[in-house]
């Protein structure tokens, strides 16, 4: 058994070695990377009373652009909302993004927020089937039924029937005889609509459509095939979680690329008004915030009565902090995956020597029908770096021969390319270590095996032996047990979300699900991702509304009814260890014949600690009894994993798997045991005592609240951080990515600037300056403003460039962060985002922002005069107050010099 304090030493010494390595300047882009699209915002207003008009009878948009036009705001209108109680603006494109300001302070202007940007969803793992005997095909198609209970719902009949379900993702192959055949009334997919077409990327113009046929991605047929797939009209004998329920396909993404918070908030008002029950969402981005609109529109459809699941996206090895948009939204289901417990391989046979059938990973039998020698590239089976170099001349021609090869060092198609040279044709890669799981190999024949198989076979060539190796095409399928099988997918996204909203909520399976994939690209699937979960939790919901009914009492509480139903998960296989963190696992696997069938209610789902500086110990929860008869219950804590979200000393976040220690809160109760007649409720507080820890690692303690009887066992889940929030650094002042200290302005020749540099912004010879930062912690606001090159104060963050003497402190000019100041002139302000997500330790994404100053001009459009100026650098730390300048860290820039 290991303990947890070496589980936290390994995880902490690989989190080291993921950010040691400096970026090289040469790699970054002398372009704006922001997750929004430029000068593009979402304006919500209230009611038309509250505009002022020159007409009576103008609408409520002419209202509003009547109200735009009048204080010299220039705009292009995108689109129009206009669901009367519950969303109504429109998506406008200004002239002078400073002009946001103004628009927010207009009258009738409820809140204006940046259109973001969301990428495509991209599954963990695709594979096409390619038949009946695909070895990819799970041996149970129902496995991940039985470990949710859908199995017994579906046996009694529950299958969904009367529940409509629409799918906001890249469309459907209405034409998939599993998926109805046909759209319109009468068959499964009844409607919907293309709100984008084939050629949309996210940075063009949507073309719609009626038609919301997909057969060019994929993404939303699979998606479909896991709510809806008919168990009679596919020879898989799969079936939809809730295949009697009828959907409905909103494409908001072409065939590739992204999709913008306009389209999403067009498809989720459009999906309200045809009627749906429930909206599934497989989609989004890291934001880390609960602010986006297409967040607050899904929260606030929730609120209406409808069922909204999100994907909590499949960023796990980024660590904590780091949840998703629109996941984020504070009311709908933000789900996490599950890994399935075995996974579906072939085996070779060796002939010539006593020896198991070797487990590779592949997709189907190597095409290989006649027994092969084998040549190992180096006798040593303790090389880190086999075949990373090319293969010596006396090496034979290889072509005849499979080729073995040990993992490590460079990447497997580097290998792979060195033994091709040598006119290899297939290769078994031996593992070193670092997991049996299928790996990526290129174009090249090539799979994995496990390390003792590799040791056999180059012991073998080393010996002499004549041994060969045959690949049968029938009968060498096994089902290979998954270490991680059970257990939350390493690909899950941890959250919280930086204002400590409960991400993900439930989870459900994710992992090697078979579905419908668009007929022209194999009919059938093999995907993995939180965009498989999601949907599953989906048809779980049209499962429980087609029993419960429903109103809005059945809609709201089923959130909360799959968290307290839900089944906790382990962080591990091994005895001892601790469960896996509610930040990563949330409430458990759902088990959705419990959330039907029990005749006990908990509330609420879910006690949030915040963090010691907002800490709330003491939480009430409701237990009801809805059965027959007499409940003796009984109350318990069980901890979960306390996740060490950041590394001990440095400003940088543990990344996954997040280390987990067994330190606990402790809890106690108002009672420990009590009866309830049928129909009784009563109400237990729950008190918290967080332990001692190392605030610097901003230890996250979770847990479950358990209440049971003889054959129920419900919980509520909690979290609370060990540290206060605002004093986690929100930017990285290190050398840790790029060798040279950050923040930092990159000059016309691509290098950090390190003394006073003039700059003509000819856009030809691209002579701008490019400003670089990371945000170490999200943050509510990060603003740019330019100051007289002579301005004397200190910022929290020094530079080299940057004499360290005293002076006047910051003011801040704009007038919505409230409060006074010491004045210090700002001659213009040059950027401001609100909400911004922290970046990713992994350089290649989402590993730093940058913005291209490339013309000279403030941010309404105004000209900078020429002369010597400073970028004034100012991010608001989570938690704290926009009016206190102590709440703000701050960088100076050195001289930039406008010479336009």
């Amino acid at each position: 058994m290991k303990s947890p304090s070496s589980l936290v030493l390994f995880s902490l010494v690989a989190c080291s070695g993921f950010v040691s390595a400096a970026v090289p300047l040469s790699s970054i882009k002398r372009v704006t990377n922001l997750p929004t699209a430029s000068n593009r915002f979402i304006v919500e207003v209230d009611t038309a009373a509250d505009i002022p008009s020159k007409r009576d009878s103008a609408s409520l948009h002419e209202r509003l652009y009547e109200s735009i036009r009048a204080r010299d705001i220039g705009f292009q209108v995108d689109k129009e909302f206009n669901e009367a109680g519950v969303f109504v603006g429109a998506a406008l494109t200004l002239v002078d993004p400073a002009d946001a300001t103004a628009l927010e302070t207009s009258p009738g202007v409820k809140a204006i927020r940046p259109v973001k940007v969301f990428p495509a969803p991209r599954p963990v793992k695709i594979h096409v089937i390619t038949g009946l005997d695909d070895p990819q095909i799970p041996p149970d198609t129902e496995s991940t039924h039985i470990l949710t209970g859908v199995d017994k719902l579906h046996a009694e009949g529950i299958t969904g029937a009367g529940i409509k379900i629409g799918i906001l993702d890249t469309g459907i192959d209405y034409t998939h005889p599993a998926l109805g055949g046909g759209f319109g009334p009468g068959h499964k997919v009844i409607g919907g609509f293309d709100l984008v077409g084939d050629d949309y990327d996210g940075s063009n113009t949507p073309v719609p459509d009626p038609d919301p046929l997909d057969q060019c991605n994929g993404h939303g047929t699979h998606v479909a095939g896991i709510i809806g797939a008919d168990p009679l009209a596919n020879p898989f004998n799969i079936s939809g979680v809730a295949f009697s329920a009828s959907l409905s396909s909103y494409r908001v993404f072409g065939c590739a690329g992204s999709v913008t918070d306009d389209v999403l908030v067009d498809a989720l008002l459009m999906g309200f008004r045809d009627g749906q029950d429930i909206m599934t969402l497989s989609l989004g981005g890291a934001d880390g915030w609960t602010e986006s609109t297409s967040e607050v529109l899904a929260s606030r459809l929730v609120e209406r009565g409808k069922i909204i699941t999100i994907a909590a996206s499949n960023d796990g090895a980024s660590g904590s902090w780091y949840s998703s948009s629109p996941g984020n939204g504070i009311n709908v289901i933000s789900v996490a995956s599950l890994d399935n417990t075995v996974i579906p391989i072939q085996t070779a046979t060796v002939q010539g020597a006593q020896h198991d059938p070797i487990p590779y990973f592949s997709l189907f039998p190597i095409p290989v029908t006649e027994p092969l020698p084998i040549f190992a590239t180096s006798n040593d089976t303790t090389v880190v770096d086999d075949a990373c170099n090319p293969l010596p001349d006396d090496t034979p021609d290889l072509s005849g021969f499979l080729v073995v090869v040990r993992r490590g060092t460079c990447s497997f198609v580097q290998k792979l390319q060195n033994i091709a040279d040598k006119g290899g044709k297939l290769t078994l890669i031996y593992d070193n270590g670092s997991g049996f799981a299928a790996i990526d190999v290129g174009d090249f024949n090539a799979t994995l095996i496990q390390a003792d198989d590799g040791a056999f076979l180059v012991s073998e060539f080393v010996a002499g032996v004549p041994i060969t190796v045959s690949f049968p095409q029938e009968g060498g399928l096994i089902q290979f047990p998954d270490d991680t099988g059970g257990l939350i997918s390493a690909f899950t996204s941890y959250g919280p979300s930086n204002d400590f909203f409960f991400k993900p909520a439930v989870a459900a399976p994710g992992g090697n699900i078979l579905s419908t994939l668009p007929v022209p690209l194999g009919s059938y699937g093999v995907e993995s991702g939180t965009s498989m979960a999601t949907p599953f939790i989906a048809g779980s919901s049209a499962l429980l509304l087609s029993v419960k009914g429903k109103s809005q009492a059945v809609t709201s509480n089923a959130r909360t009814l799959f968290e307290t139903t839900a089944q906790t998960i382990s962080s591990s296989h091994t005895d001892g260890d601790p469960l896996q963190t509610v930040t990563q696992q949330g409430a458990g696997l759902v088990n959705v014949f419990n959330a039907i069938h029990s005749t006990t209610v908990l509330s609420p789902g879910e006690f949030i600690l915040n963090d010691t500086a907002h800490f709330n110990g003491k939480h009430t929860l409701t237990v009801k009894n809805t059965g027959n008869s007499q409940k003796r219950y009984s109350v318990r804590h069980v901890p979960a994993g306390t996740a060490v979200t950041f590394q001990p000393g440095t400003i940088f976040p543990a990344v996954g798997p997040v280390p987990l220690t067994t330190a606990a809160a402790s809890v106690s109760f108002s009672t420990s045991s009590f009866t309830l007649a049928p129909g009784a409720s009563r109400s237990v507080v729950a008190t918290f005592t967080l332990p001692e820890g190392d605030e610097s690692t901003f230890p996250l303690y979770s847990g479950f609240i358990h209440v049971a009887t003889d054959v129920e066992d419900l919980h509520v889940s909690y979290i609370g951080l060990g540290a206060s929030l605002i004093n986690a650094q929100v930017l990285d002042d290190t050398d840790v990515f790029f060798g040279e200290k950050i923040p930092a302005v990159i000059d016309a020749s691509g290098n950090f600037q390190t003394s006073p540099t003039n700059y003509t912004f000819d856009s030809d010879t691209g002579d701008f300056p490019v400003l670089l930062w990371r945000q170490a912690f999200g943050t509510p606001i990060f603003r740019v403003d330019l100051v007289d090159a002579n301005v004397n104060f200190i910022p929290t963050i020094s530079s080299r460039q940057v004499k360290e003497d005293t002076g006047t402190p910051i003011t801040f000019p704009r007038v919505r962060l409230g409060g006074t100041f010491a004045r210090v002139p700002i001659i213009g302000s040059i950027l401001e985002v609100d909400f911004l997500t922290r970046n990713n330790e992994d350089p290649n994404d989402n590993g730093f922002n940058t913005v291209a100053f490339d013309t000279p001009t403030f941010a309404n459009g105004t000209t900078i005069p020429n002369g010597l100026y400073k970028y004034l650098i100012r991010s608001l730390k989570v938690t704290g107050d926009s009016s206190k300048e102590e709440d703000f860290e701050s960088w100076l820039s050195p001289i930039v010099g406008v010479f336009a």
